[in-house]
């Protein structure tokens, strides 16, 4: 039999030589590199020094799994089952801990295990988009508490007895709760143990969404008196991620983190395996870090608060959310700068031009009437740049 050479032949020089120079016209640098950025994605996630020594050695794909037996959370060189089984459970105040591949997945896993399809959760307004999602997956039914009006978009942690109390009475009582702590959009901090207390009373686990609160500030699952807890190490922990972490008590700990009758080292809602590399490496390698940082957190509040005292001096800027603020996360409406982009050659643009001309990034382009910014990790002097450069931008006519 013979086999006739086409022009998709892998051997064929100029189709390897036409692949490569269209390759080559791909830029992958990195934009704002160097630049201060808002972002609250970006601000938890920054990896230090100490830390980025370290990655070189782990990029490969699989790279943490030469010595495995079968359990990632069972490796032990590097040291992988100690972070897991000992030191996260202890940071996170909680008696088991599992490694996912962001908060959503650990929210998903949660939901997939305690209820079945059709049931009803309930959720705070002002939940994640992921949430929501999750949920969908899942085949759940959602009810959302209320919210105050703007500009404070507070959640009242009693409204979570009254919707539980609303909901079984119609026949429907919750399966599963869970509280935003903080929100992404405005970072208010609902009183958690208070939540805590009314879902214990009623018997409804919680689930304590921290992506903004574990590595960030500090925070106790045990302490808040909740069920299970989800954070994200690429927004949080400093970590290259993707990756994330959930846990338990002991009470639904057996359930989330259940074997595979197949595959018994294999967790069932973990699917086998979850990070599997340079994201877990980072994660460690990061973790002292982060356990400094965490400590210094009234530090990062005081920060916040004095950014948003001094921008809002401003006029046309007005500060969204709880007063006073109490989380890096800080929401603004700014019309100042939408008044200027009416008449500006660069419309909604010119804004995001005019902080990275100064230096600065993480504003998205194209807003100028409200947005959102965290200056968790910046120094003083760092942030008196930032409010300077809102100054005099407002000033452009």
């Amino acid at each position: 039999m013979t086999f006739q050479k086409t022009n998709l032949d892998h051997k064929n020089p100029s189709i390897i030589n036409h692949n490569q120079e269209n390759h080559n016209k791909i830029n992958l640098n990195r934009e704002n590199l160097g630049l201060i950025n808002l972002n609250p994605l970006q601000r938890g996630g920054i990896i230090p020094l100490e830390t980025r020594a370290i990655l070189n050695q782990w990029l490969d794909g699989y790279s943490v799994c030469d010595f495995c037996r079968g359990c990632l959370d069972k490796i032990q060189r590097p040291p992988i089952e100690t972070f897991v089984h000992k030191t996260l459970p202890k940071f996170l105040g909680c008696d088991e801990v599992r490694i996912t591949n962001g908060a959503r997945e650990g929210k998903f896993m949660i939901m997939h295990t305690i209820c079945e399809k059709g049931d009803w959760i309930l959720i705070d307004r002002n939940a994640h988009y992921s949430t929501f999602v999750a949920a969908e997956r899942a085949g759940l039914n959602i009810e959302k508490t209320p919210k105050t009006s703007a500009p404070e978009h507070k959640i009242n942690e009693t409204d979570f007895a009254s919707k539980i109390k609303e909901m079984e009475t119609a026949g429907r009582k919750p399966k599963l709760a869970l509280l935003t702590y903080p929100d992404g959009n405005y970072g208010n901090l609902p009183d958690a143990k208070k939540v805590a207390e009314i879902c214990r009373n009623a018997e409804v686990p919680l689930i304590i969404n921290g992506a903004y609160a574990v590595g960030r500030m500090p925070i106790n699952l045990k302490e808040i008196g909740a069920d299970f807890i989800v954070g994200s190490g690429h927004k949080s922990m400093a970590a290259s991620g993707p990756i994330g972490v959930v846990g338990a008590t002991k009470k639904w700990a057996g359930q989330v983190f259940a074997k595979s009758k197949n595959y018994p080292l294999k967790g069932v809602e973990e699917l086998g395996c979850t990070s599997r590399g340079l994201s877990i490496i980072s994660l460690m390698a990061s973790f002292p870090y982060v356990i400094k940082r965490v400590a210094n957190w009234d530090k990062e509040v005081e920060n916040a608060r004095y950014f948003s005292d001094e921008i809002t001096k401003i006029r046309g800027i007005k500060a969204i959310g709880e007063q006073p603020h109490n989380h890096d996360l800080m929401a603004f409406e700014t019309l100042v700068f939408y008044e200027i982009s009416t008449t500006h050659k660069r419309r909604g643009f010119f804004l995001y031009d005019e902080l990275k001309a100064r230096g600065i990034t993480g504003i998205k382009p194209g807003l100028t009437k409200n947005f959102k910014l965290s200056t968790f990790g910046l120094t003083r002097k760092e942030i008196d740049k930032i409010i300077g450069a809102f100054k005099e931008i407002a000033k452009i006519k």
